[in-house]
């Protein structure tokens, strides 16, 4: 299964709000997303701080940040297909 990464905050409201927005996109193309704190790690807080919440693609580049990008997020994840459930 796919793996987007979400980069945020536990005390951002923008971070929650596009978690929540990216949940049916992901849940539909059966990607996970794996939610992590920028202020866990000093280096992921001075790259990303200011932008977050920020989604990154499986290879690690940016999809959106701030808000969902839902057309862009769509196209990208059009390029996983479903798993069988033979």
């Amino acid at each position: 299964m796919a793996t987007l990464t979400l980069l945020g905050r536990s005390w951002c409201h923008l971070c929650d709000d596009m978690l929540a927005a990216l949940k049916p996109l992901t849940d539909a193309a059966a990607v996970s997303v794996d939610v992590v704190d920028v202020d866990s790690d000093p280096a992921l807080e001075a790259r990303w701080g200011e932008l977050v919440p920020v989604l990154l693609a499986v290879e690690g580049h940016e999809l959106c940040h701030y808000h969902l990008d839902e057309v862009a997020v769509r196209a990208y994840l059009a390029r996983f297909p479903l798993e069988s459930a033979d």
